[in-house]
């Protein structure tokens, strides 16, 4: 690494990419213009994608010789991160994702901060931008206490250390001291490498001035489809290591959990209230439900007041398909061996 009066150390950006035609050119065009001073590389770890990426790819990587694409015939994140990483060559690995595009000093205030904090690993904050109004919801609900939790790389906070970081810059001689990304593990990798490299005495620093734009997935199937795969994997996670997870990852199954059993005691006593039975108080289930969205309706209005009405009445939807999903998925991981499930769950 650097000391005082050294050339900057070179940087490795590693991206795992898989059926994203309509965001890679963005993401690695902001690799490009940063203005870190020091020497850099692109690897693109390229997955059996079908819809025209690895074309693209190949014509940005013959335009541009600092932009190298390997192959990652998994097609897994974190088999593409691995695979690259392998590749490398240089101090810092900044990782990076084909949905996110990353400001023009990104990497200079992140080599800075992991210089400065003697950190091993140095995140951000995700800051998501939707260009449509269900993707401006989604946004909404990724940046706010109602969606996401609130958590500091989703809407900021005071630098220091960190229970994990967004994308990452890392030490590149740590993630092999570590044995870099479990390639069992198909979301939460980012997690459980953190876990690691704290628990071998290493530090994951969390500074706000990065921030880092992320593109929300542009349908609702596929919104659900990623969230459900999230809780799936979060909630193998909560099994495998039961000591490292905060009480706040156990807030939407609990949720979950609550509302089906509230609604089985709802349907109970309107049976029970047909019949005459004296179960009928069981009709009281229906107020957990009700309770919820109510949560959903206050919290929409708060955060949706300036974005419009269609932004709103998206936000209404997208906020109980993610922490539905999220909560059934995480129930089923946690009782359920993720990996052997048949639901693809990358991405």
């Amino acid at each position: 690494m650097q000391t005082d009066g050294q050339p900057l150390p070179g940087v490795s950006y590693v991206m795992p990419v898989l059926n994203e035609v309509t965001e890679v050119r963005a993401a690695v065009a902001s690799l490009l213009d940063q203005d870190y001073s020091g020497v850099f590389e692109v690897i693109l770890a390229l997955g059996p994608s079908i819809d025209g990426t690895n074309e693209l790819v190949a014509e940005m990587s013959a335009a541009d010789p600092r932009i190298r694409a390997i192959d990652n015939p998994v097609g897994s994140t974190p088999a593409g991160l691995n695979v690259a990483i392998r590749a490398s060559v240089h101090p810092v690995v900044v990782r990076v994702d084909a949905h996110s595009v990353l400001p023009p000093d990104y990497t200079r205030i992140a080599v800075r901060t992991l210089l400065e904090s003697g950190a091993d690993n140095v995140g951000g904050i995700m800051r998501a931008e939707g260009r449509s109004p269900f993707e401006r919801a989604v946004a909404l609900a990724y940046g706010s206490r109602v969606g996401l939790g609130g958590t500091p790389h989703h809407v900021g906070g005071t630098a220091g250390p960190a229970e994990t970081a967004y994308l990452g810059v890392f030490r590149r001689d740590r993630l092999f001291e570590v044995g870099l990304f479990d390639e069992g593990i198909k979301r939460g990798q980012d997690w459980e490498l953190n876990r690691r490299l704290r628990q071998t005495g290493g530090t994951v620093w969390f500074t706000p001035e990065l921030v880092v734009t992320y593109r929300p997935r542009p349908s609702l199937k596929r919104l659900v489809r990623q969230f459900v795969a999230t809780g799936l994997w979060r909630g193998e996670l909560a099994r495998r290591f039961p000591a490292n997870n905060g009480l706040r990852y156990f807030v939407p199954p609990a949720m979950v959990a609550a509302m089906a059993v509230g609604i089985l005691a709802g349907i109970v006593g309107i049976i029970g209230a047909a019949l005459g039975s004296p179960v009928a108080w069981a009709l009281l289930g229906f107020a957990v439900p009700a309770v919820y969205l109510l949560f959903v309706i206050v919290g929409s209005v708060a955060v949706a007041r300036r974005s419009g009405v269609a932004t709103f009445l998206w936000l209404l939807v997208v906020l109980p398909c993610i922490h539905v999903g999220w909560g059934l998925g995480f129930i089923i991981g946690f009782l359920t061996r993720t990996s052997e499930l048949t639901t693809h769950t990358g991405r």
